[in-house]
């Protein structure tokens, strides 16, 4: 039994689709997804899709990125609406439409924002890990996590800090845009900035080992790095 975490998908689909088949993963794995489903890559409502089929199994343990947050603030707020369609939010609303019928935020059906909002948590934990998208604040128990750092805090060698709770935490949201994960003291991000030319991710927390696809079909597998303290001068 494996506990595998998938980063940032932002509306490569093609992308997942490749990695699932690459990983395989088995009926007793649990799958972490660490949100940012939607936005910037071609086909978010495709991704959701998908999300919403694999959670049928059980096996899924998904969260929300800031990204997630962004749409759920656009559905009330006409103000909030314009700034999630200028960071990727209209590409999401476009792969709902047809080449003949453009989409409208309106077109996004129940089911998405059900999920969204009422399946995804904004965070996870087991004995040895605490998975989020974004961050921790390093000294605050998880359900007293504020929002800016469960979403939108980036990761950092010079500021990290890690959790009180001594486990590792599992996080994307800061792009690597290199391709290979970043390994700091108990934290790991694996968000490789798959949208923008790099891979998406599927670590086993357990092991190290990564499997990692593109947008464009190729694989390569690796395992991280060990984690090197700064040299203190």
């Amino acid at each position: 039994m494996r506990t595998l975490a998938i980063g940032d998908v932002h509306g490569c689909a093609s992308a997942l689709l490749t990695l699932l088949k690459f990983v395989d993963p088995g009926p007793k794995d649990t799958i972490v997804t660490l949100g940012d489903y939607i936005d910037r890559g071609p086909d978010s409502k495709d991704v959701l899709d998908l999300m919403i089929r694999m959670n049928l199994s059980d096996r899924l343990v998904p969260l929300r990125g800031n990204h997630e947050m962004m749409m759920l603030m656009g559905r009330k707020s006409r103000d909030e609406r314009r700034m999630w369609l200028s960071c990727g939010g209209a590409e999401a609303v476009e792969s709902y439409g047809t080449p003949s019928k453009p989409a409208r935020v309106e077109d996004i059906p129940d089911h998405h924002w059900h999920f969204v909002q009422h399946v995804c948590s904004d965070y996870a934990e087991t004995d040895t890990h605490i998975f989020v998208h974004a961050n921790l604040e390093p000294s605050t128990e998880l359900p007293e996590m504020p929002q800016q750092y469960l979403h939108w805090e980036f990761l950092t060698r010079s500021k990290h800090v890690p959790h009180f709770s001594g486990k590792t935490m599992v996080c994307g949201h800061s792009e690597q845009r290199g391709g290979i994960p970043l390994v700091l003291d108990h934290a790991v991000c694996i968000d490789t900035w798959c949208y923008g030319g790099g891979w998406l991710t599927c670590l086993d927390v357990d092991t190290g080992e990564y499997w990692q696809a593109d947008i464009d079909g190729r694989t390569r597998r690796g395992e991280l790095p060990p984690y090197e303290p700064p040299i203190e001068e």
